[in-house]
């Protein structure tokens, strides 16, 4: 297909805004539900310009992209109003629309009244394919954003140009990682070394961690053992015309057994955490239940004073502190 005859089926998209949406689900697995849906969007199922790449691509070219992005936030806005989907509606926009002179400020939230969604449940996912400069015009952008009630993601977290950099100067509610760091995670330390590192800094900054790209249960069960709690992929739910409700237990849907999560009582001491952070290298996170069995709080490996490794070997007896003591 020719450049001309693309632009062309590019202006009859955008002209008859026959843009198709998809939700795939986020789940929060501390809960067993679903957290919300990211909307992902298609050109007509007949056209050259169906797949994602294409119709982006030659938006971009044909300097579009500001209005096929405005046209998919407000297709997808109302699809997930006229399912009445419950959760999180993940936006994506990218920073150079953001960035656009003419950029149409305030339509996404005038959208958002017109079909009875409030911004606080909606997420502007920052997606980054080209080279962002100006991070102090690009604050202040989401910034506006953030005073109106949204909630901003920075997406492919450590695939980007200057990802890092974008966390650090724009403080994101949540963060995903790029699918590459999940990918064989069960299979790779060194992924999870990246990981984990990604979970500590979004300790520090309050960000949610977002795991991206989740197919094999191995990578779920090893995401589990460290901590996430918020992800996505085809293992959970693929990207449907049809967002999920919920009507199905979550482990019913993931159709995978849920990984068991050591736990602490709540007089166990200092070198019985050691020991047991010490067997799950991965986990980032310890329930403290009581003497009951039930969940009283939650105990973080970078909470445990640093101790000798050759103090390690055994027990601790000469260490009184007990759970309560940290959490």
């Amino acid at each position: 297909m020719t450049v001309a005859e693309q632009l062309s089926a590019l202006s009859a998209i955008l002209a008859q805004r026959s843009i198709h949406s998809l939700f795939q689900p986020i789940m929060r697995l501390s809960e067993q539900r679903v957290f919300g849906h990211e909307a992902l969007s298609r050109g007509p199922s007949n056209s050259p310009l169906h797949a994602p790449l294409n119709l982006f691509t030659i938006a971009r070219q044909a300097g579009r992209l500001t209005e096929l992005e405005a046209a998919c936030r407000e297709s997808a806005c109302r699809r997930f109003s006229e399912q009445q989907l419950q959760g999180q509606l993940f936006l994506n926009v990218s920073p150079e629309s953001l960035l656009e002179p003419d950029y149409p400020s305030g339509q996404t939230l005038k959208l958002l009244e017109q079909v009875g969604l409030a911004p606080s449940r909606v997420v502007i996912e920052l997606t980054e394919h080209t080279p962002t400069d100006d991070f102090q015009l690009l604050s202040n952008a989401l910034h506006h954003y953030r005073d109106m009630g949204f909630s901003i993601a920075l997406d492919d977290l450590g695939a980007g140009y200057s990802s890092l950099r974008l966390w650090s100067e724009l403080r994101p509610e949540y963060v995903k990682i790029d699918r590459h760091f999940i990918d064989g995670i069960h299979r790779d330390p060194l992924k999870r070394e990246f990981v984990g590192s990604i979970l500590q800094i979004a300790r520090a900054s309050k960000a949610q961690v977002i795991a991206e790209g989740i197919e094999l249960a191995e990578e779920l069960a090893v995401l589990v053992e460290m901590g996430v709690d918020l992800v996505q992929g085809y293992l959970l739910g693929r990207p449907q015309a049809l967002g999920v409700r919920e009507s199905r237990p979550l482990l019913a849907l993931m159709n995978v057994p849920q990984a068991e999560q050591p736990t602490v009582r709540l007089n166990a001491t200092i070198g019985q955490l050691l020991e047991l952070f010490g067997r799950h290298r991965h986990l980032e996170v310890l329930e403290v239940v009581d003497a009951d069995g039930r969940a009283c709080g939650m105990i973080h490996r970078d909470a445990l004073p640093v101790v000798p490794a050759s103090s390690r070997v055994n027990p601790l007896p000469q260490i009184e502190h007990k759970a309560q003591d940290l959490w």
